[in-house]
């Protein structure tokens, strides 16, 4: 079976990586839709190289590893990295032209952050994520959140947002078409949710934010440019090398969509963008619904992760003094708990009933309520690009193309 994957931006080149690496498919076909430098040559350099995570044969074997992309066909458009037989489209960028019937391929991941709405029609001129389909492909992955632009349009039946090891049992491949691999973001903060979720469970949960110290993406520029017009956020075109950008993220939104019992809990979530290529962190803050004579502590909390982390590979827990480097590239890992900085704290929040609507208050009720909750903060690290989301991504890739045999 071959694997489509539509750009080769970060996580397409690393998609690429990944797949070349777990050798699952007999063949990828990577999808540009244009031409790169003044030859194919070009295009396998800047595929080999990377400035973050270094070579690719030193990702896959080690420092002495020779190059590993070779028999490059300038004519045909191929070449073979690690042994897998890689060819590479170059004539369109619509998804709906693009040759996927022409080379055998029925699998896409689309990685390149334009196409995320699930209700676009495919023969939109401007091309769409359905657009996959019409050109021959039976599946399509979204490597990001879907985007539903036209308000009041319902997710269609067969769209279906999912992280692995989280809800992707609920993946019908009979029903569902366009998979949503959610955000990076949303993949670790779910693997933070989760295991409280099962513990200490949803009802006790009174309200949660977060806030994602994020490294730069490729949407930020290196440095100042005048906005586009109409544009409304005028940090996005402020250097990323020079500055802490806060920004938005649609976390929580897509967080429901995984995780549902989350849709009755109060819950905020910001980001800020910081001057680091990757590794980024989660502060996940949670007010719990507490008995005071036997509260939650750090100890439990550490606990649960410990034990969750036990059982689930994509969940790592680390009592070590981290920092964003000693992340990056950590195989596989949606979260890695940094345990020595959890932190809680009880106490009595006093309620004063008089605001609270009268229907609701017994007769003879005391006007002041005491109601013990504990604050807690939890800390998650995770590599934004190649260690957490595009692993995944694979593992569910690879789980998608199990189903359609």
């Amino acid at each position: 079976m071959k694997l489509g994957i539509n750009g080769l931006g970060r996580i397409g080149k690393l998609s690429l990586w990944h797949n070349v690496s777990k050798k699952y498919f007999s063949g990828i076909v990577a999808n540009i839709g244009r031409e790169v430098g003044s030859s194919l040559e070009d295009l396998a350099s800047m595929l080999e190289r990377d400035s973050t995570y270094g070579r690719l044969g030193t990702y896959l074997y080690g420092h002495k590893c020779p190059r590993v992309i070779e028999e490059l066909n300038e004519e045909k458009g191929t070449m073979v990295v690690n042994g897998v037989p890689v060819t590479i489209l170059r004539s369109s960028r619509n998804p709906g032209e693009i040759a996927w019937q022409e080379n055998g391929v029925k699998l896409v991941v689309d990685t390149t952050g334009v196409f995320t709405d699930p209700t676009a029609d495919p023969d939109v001129s401007k091309g769409s994520l359905r657009g996959h389909m019409h050109a021959g492909a039976e599946k399509v992955i979204l490597s990001a959140p879907f985007k539903i632009k036209s308000k009041g349009l319902e997710m269609p039946e067969d769209a279906f947002t999912t992280v692995m090891g989280i809800n992707e049992e609920k993946y019908d491949s009979g029903r569902h078409s366009l998979i949503s691999a959610a955000s990076c973001t949303t993949t670790c903060l779910s693997y933070m949710i989760k295991p409280l979720m099962e513990k200490i469970g949803a009802d006790k949960i009174m309200s949660a934010s977060m806030v994602t110290v994020h490294a730069a993406t490729g949407s930020q520029q290196v440095l100042d440019r005048l906005p586009k017009s109409g544009a409304s956020d005028l940090r996005k075109n402020r250097s990323i090398l020079n500055n802490i950008i806060l920004t938005t993220t649609g976390a929580a939104k897509a967080l429901s969509l995984v995780i549902p019992e989350m849709g009755s809990i109060g819950f905020m979530a910001e980001s800020v963008r910081v001057p680091t290529s990757t590794g980024s962190l989660i502060i996940l803050v949670l007010n719990l619904q507490d008995d005071l004579e036997n509260p939650i502590k750090r100890g439990n909390l550490n606990q649960i992760y410990k034990e969750y982390a036990a059982n689930n590979s994509y969940l790592l827990f680390s009592e070590k003094q981290n920092v964003s480097s000693d992340i990056i590239g950590m195989p596989a890992a949606a979260a890695i708990i940094e345990g020595a900085e959890t932190h809680t704290r009880t106490a009595n929040i006093q309620v004063d009933l008089s605001k609270v609507k009268a229907e609701s208050l017994a007769a003879g009720a005391d006007p002041i309520l005491n109601v013990p909750v504990t604050q807690a903060v939890v800390y998650g690290w995770y590599d934004n690009e190649l260690g957490s989301y595009t692993n995944m991504l694979g593992d569910l890739t690879v789980h998608v193309a199990e189903s359609m045999f």
